[in-house]
């Protein structure tokens, strides 16, 4: 009976939620139209009239259309071959491509200076309608706001609706033959011209991507695009290398490796920016993004805004940061385990793994890396759990709270996917000791590398990792959503049974499908493996090859699954790729740091030179140079005299040339970050951020804005009139 009352007072508590909420939206002007309602799901349209888009529209300083432009070729291999007159088989002639504009902030104000005003019906897009709509849904209180009781996506989270999403443009299926392209939805162009797997060498119709799905979902397609074709080189150069099977041409990839990881991003950099620009996004998180509503809620204060000049919610500093340490601790306390402990852990539970298994002679060296590569995915943190979290820290936009998340889960996924490379790269065989002193750990022997040595060890779990895991990865993005799916439509079997003669309507099709989960997977699974190609490229050259055949595959998996499988999320702008960007500068930094330590410690480039200028210029007898003699204490009891690979004397103390070697490889690490970081601040230099046909684009739209506004106008009286809103903005269901 409790139990029962306890539902009781659920059911009706989110009843009245509901009915607060759904108050408050029409008081905020939104209509309402309520659809099969005599079905087990309830379905309410919410609609934006005129006059509440252009007051959204204002605040939220969307970008309004001035003078239309020239499209223009973004893509830099185009130009190339244009110029060399061959033809571009990669081109596509997508239809209904998007009109690009000279765009400014809107101002009512100023409407009879922007073009198609005029014409309330298509005047905004339906992703401009879109990001209104829910900008009202994500303001407006249901409870207490003392509370943060506030926005749909809570209520989501409590149940008191189970959806809210914008409606898909029309089914994805294409017509008959007989159907001319333009006369197309925009979602069965993105279908044929995008998703389509016989398109896998097309250039992306990001424009197209944009207009559907907004800013932030088109530069992730778009930098992954861009990541892809710079992948070939890379791929062609590995190659190579891997087939010359050149030792010295293997530390100069390293070298190649480098500069192509940092060059890259320099031109990614450049790309963000035009694109930013076309997409009129380019100022959008210095000057234009609002305040989340979860710290519009519980701000204590107001406070101007030194940008705009507008009074906002406003956090003082002292009770940020408080919050913040608040926050940093947990993350301490989640990170202790899964770092410096996690680490031991992990250690130990190797060494003693594999002194069980070396003693088991069935098992062979290929199922050994595997099944200490699986210790680590066996402790993975769950990357949901510090999102209870991270909303203490009161981040003011939403683009600071999203970037705080990424950084501090990437930093447990860092831990649990380079750990066993790391392991096997520089503490696997580094405390072996010598015969008759072996180093042990709680009483078992060290572990030592295979006869191939640590670097062959790493270069097999490399394989594993870039053809293995990224083969299952793929089947389970292609799999996992058709099971969801599935599971979906299985549960509105019994709603489907009571109308059979019905045909459903396109928000019923829509909430069958899977929601939206986000980006976060998606750039993660990526910005790993770039880790994966830059950092260890020492020890297997092919990991950027199967990184480009694996990357063809994920633009079209990530595609169908937006336009076919996802609900349509709502649209949001974006400037770039957020932190993700500072993750890959980052690790393309330690990847030089890492190849340098790899070739010094790990390889023998550095004991073949050091022999070479001090003993024997053609390596006669280099074998023998490089291995010792054991102690006479362990050949009178062994009765046998060893040698092992060291640079150790008769009682096992190092000598004169182990520390030679050591200042060596000192010496050329030091020598090999300040050469290549000296190259890299080079390109940085010689690659403006910012290309000069982009400067002068820039200064003819703000040109143009200001002549726009300048005039002194009075305020355009709009009135209210009965006209009928496009029903495409979002669906409740309840």
């Amino acid at each position: 009976e409790v139990k029962v009352r306890r539902k009781q007072r659920r059911k009706a508590q989110l009843a009245q939620w509901r009915d607060k909420f759904i108050q408050n939206l029409q008081s905020a002007g939104l209509l309402m139209e309520k659809v099969n309602v005599k079905k087990a799901i309830h379905y309410l349209k919410l609609h934006a009239p005129w006059d509440v888009l252009v007051y959204y529209a204002e605040e939220l300083c969307l970008r309004a259309p001035l003078q239309a432009q020239p499209q223009p070729d973004f893509n830099t291999s185009a130009q190339v071959l244009q110029k060399l007159w061959v033809p571009n088989i990669m081109k596509d002639s997508v239809p209904n491509r998007p009109v690009d504009y000279y765009t400014c902030a809107f101002r009512k104000s100023k409407m009879e200076k922007f073009l198609g005003s005029d014409d309330r019906e298509n005047y905004f897009t339906n992703t401009q309608r879109h990001r209104i709509v829910y900008e009202i849904l994500a303001r407006t209180v249901y409870g207490r706001r003392k509370r943060a009781e506030v926005g749909v996506a809570r209520l989501l989270n409590e149940g008191a609706f189970t959806g809210a999403f914008p409606l898909h443009e029309g089914p994805f299926e294409l017509p008959g033959c007989d159907m001319q392209p333009d006369k197309l939805n925009k979602r069965q162009v993105l279908y044929h011209y995008w998703s389509n797997w016989l398109k896998w060498y097309k250039y992306q119709p990001l424009d197209h991507i944009r207009e559907y799905f907004g800013e932030k979902i088109a530069l992730y397609f778009a930098w992954l695009g861009f990541y892809t074709a710079w992948l070939l080189p890379a791929a062609l150069v590995g190659t190579c290398v891997f087939v010359s099977a050149w030792s010295m041409i293997w530390y100069r990839f390293c070298v190649f490796m480098s500069l192509w990881a940092v060059t890259f991003l320099e031109y990614w950099k450049r790309k963000n920016a035009t694109l930013a620009h076309h997409w009129d996004c380019m100022d959008f998180h210095e000057e234009e993004e609002p305040p989340r509503p979860e710290f519009s809620a519980m701000a204590p204060a107001m406070e101007e805004n030194p940008v705009t000049g507008v009074k906002e919610p406003y956090f003082p500093e002292k009770a940020r940061i408080s919050r913040m340490l608040t926050g940093s601790m947990v993350i301490v306390i989640m990170v202790r385990p899964t770092g410096v402990v996690r680490v031991m852990i992990f250690l130990v539970t190797v060494i003693i793994y594999r002194s069980i298994v070396s003693s088991l002679v069935l098992l062979s060296e290929a199922v050994t890396i595997k099944l200490q590569i699986n210790l680590i995915y066996l402790v993975s943190p769950n990357k949901t759990l510090p999102e209870t979290f991270f909303p203490t820290e009161m981040h003011r936009t939403q683009t600071q709270y999203e970037d705080a998340f990424t950084f501090k889960v990437f930093i447990f996924q860092f831990v649990n996917f380079y750990s066993s490379p790391f392991y096997v790269a520089f503490f696997k065989g580094r405390f072996v000791g010598y015969p008759g002193h072996y180093g042990t750990l709680f009483g078992m022997r060290n572990e030592d590398c295979g006869s191939g040595g640590c670097l062959i060890e790493l270069a097999e779990q490399l394989c594993i990792i870039m053809v293995g895991k990224q083969l299952i990865n793929n089947v389970q993005e292609f799999v996992i959503p058709k099971i969801k799916a599935w599971r979906q439509k299985r549960a509105l079997s019994s709603v489907k049974k009571a109308q059979k003669a019905e045909q459903p309507k396109c928000w019923e099709q829509d909430y069958e499908l899977i929601p939206c989960e986000g980006l976060f997977d998606e750039y993660l699974e990526i910005v790993l493996q770039f880790g994966f190609i830059t950092i260890f490229v020492a020890a297997f050259p092919l990991a950027p090859l199967f990184a480009l055949l694996n990357n063809w595959v994920e633009v079209r998996l990530d595609a169908y699954k937006f336009v076919c499988e996802y609900r349509r999320p709502v649209a949001e702008r974006a400037q770039h790729i957020g932190v993700w960007f500072i993750i890959l500068e980052a690790l393309s930094h330690v990847s030089v740091i890492v190849n340098a330590f790899l070739i010094a410690f790990t390889s023998d480039f550095l004991p073949r030179l050091l022999y070479q200028y001090k003993f024997n210029n053609d390596l006669h007898g280099y074998v023998n140079f490089t291995l010792a003699y054991s102690p006479p204490s362990y050949n009178y009891s062994s009765h046998t005299v060893c040698r092992y690979k060291a640079f150790r004397d008769e009682n096992g103390k190092y000598t004169l040339v182990y520390w030679e070697l050591l200042a060596a490889r000192l010496g050329f690490i030091i020598a090999f970050e300040h050469v290549v970081f000296f190259v890299l601040r080079v390109i940085d230099w010689m690659v403006p951020d910012i290309p000069e046909s982009l400067e002068l684009k820039i200064k003819r739209e703000r040109y143009l804005a200001k002549q726009a506004l300048a005039d002194n106008q009075e305020a355009l009286l709009v009135s209210k009139t009965d006209h009928q809103p496009q029903l495409s903005d979002t669906i409740f269901i309840f």
